[in-house]
């Protein structure tokens, strides 16, 4: 454990100290979101924050790489370093669209492309269990991981409306699910620990934690495409690591819900980005319109309506990501006589907090 939290340190270091860096090359570039009606800030912004998020995860991925005990990730056919290439494409892609602009087809193609990079250097699902066995073929194996991870950038890409919202969203979400790889990693190999889910994810876990002082309301930057776009294939990258290995033997004695499971965490712990995104494309659809078409319609839009402060909303959204992923993992390890309550509880909080919030901020005043 103290070998992760080092590489997430690194992770957060670089990166906060490299956004100053990347700030000043914005600035010049002219990389600046000048505000619109759907916008929350009321100043002109610089972009391009993702870049030094990046700088983060590849530093934290070099200072790994000699540590002898993740060696064994880094010599394993699912390349960390083909993850940080592909992670390195769509920051590119996302800076370029920072900066002048690019059209929606255009960003969806280079996601493809992308995804192809990973599923090229080995992360990429490989088996899918169905009535028992496991079925499928190299192509739909593909088209599924391609799938996975262009859905994914796109909904961490759409919940960044907010400062600091996407990053501590990524944060929350990436901690509950780097314990869970952590955790399953020491039950299925009790000598080595080391796996390349889990330092992915918490070298992107670092890299928001780096961003964040600098991402708060007010925000000085946003990490702009070039991050959220990242952030998005790093946890499908991550997830895909995981998911994409599925035990024939475990399927085959007919115990589907643990061969399942680590398919369907990564999905609980993006639940609220994924349930944004797909209705969002449902009610631009619904309008004749693109799906990548903006709007002021997303969840923290409608926070800001029922009266929640920019601060306020962004602490509610990132309080149910905590309660919505960090419950999804502890169904792995904990059972459920002992969850059911405690995740009931911290729901009914959650929700009376949502709801009521607002109305005790204007009685209070």
């Amino acid at each position: 454990m103290s070998t992760y939290l080092f590489v997430m340190l690194i992770a957060a270091g670089v990166t906060y100290l490299m956004v100053p860096v990347v700030r000043r090359i914005a600035e010049r570039q002219g990389a600046m979101t000048v505000p619109r009606d759907r916008d929350v800030h009321t100043v002109p912004t610089p972009r391009l924050g993702g870049l030094a998020m990046l700088a983060g995860v590849a530093a934290s991925f070099a200072v790994a790489r000699p540590m002898p005990f993740l060696q064994p990730v880094f010599d394993s056919t699912q390349s960390p370093w083909g993850i940080l290439g592909a992670a390195t494409l769509i920051a590119a892609i996302g800076a370029i669209d920072d900066v002048w602009g690019l059209d929606w087809w255009a960003k969806l193609a280079g996601q493809v492309v992308a995804a192809g990079l990973l599923a090229w250097q080995g992360v990429q699902i490989v088996s899918l269990p169905l009535g028992g066995v496991t079925v499928g073929s190299g192509g739909l194996f593909l088209l599924l991981t391609i799938m996975v991870v262009v859905v994914t950038i796109n909904a961490v890409n759409f919940i960044d409306g907010l400062d600091g919202l996407a990053a501590g969203m990524m944060a929350v979400a990436g901690s509950a699910f780097f314990i869970y790889a952590y955790l399953l990693t020491r039950q299925a190999s009790p000598f080595d620990y080391s796996s390349l889910a889990a330092l992915v994810t918490v070298a992107m876990v670092g890299s928001c934690v780096g961003f964040l002082p600098h991402n708060v309301h007010p925000a000085a930057i946003f990490m702009g495409d070039s991050g959220a776009m990242q952030l998005g294939l790093l946890i499908a990258a991550s997830s895909i690591a995981i998911t994409g290995q599925v035990d024939p033997v475990v399927v085959s004695q007919g115990q589907l819900i643990p061969a399942f499971l680590p398919m369907l965490l990564p999905l609980a712990v993006l639940i609220l980005p994924l349930a944004d995104f797909g209705f969002a494309v449902i009610r631009r659809l619904s309008k004749g319109q693109s799906p990548f078409a903006p709007d002021r319609l997303h969840l923290h839009h409608r926070l800001l309506d029922l009266g929640h402060s920019h601060a306020r909303a962004v602490l509610v959204m990132c309080t149910w990501t905590g309660v919505v992923s960090f419950g999804a993992v502890a169904t792995a390890f904990v059972s459920w006589k002992v969850l059911l309550p405690i995740w009931l509880c911290t729901v009914v909080i959650a929700g009376i907090v949502t709801a009521a919030l607002p109305g005790w901020r204007r009685a209070r005043g």
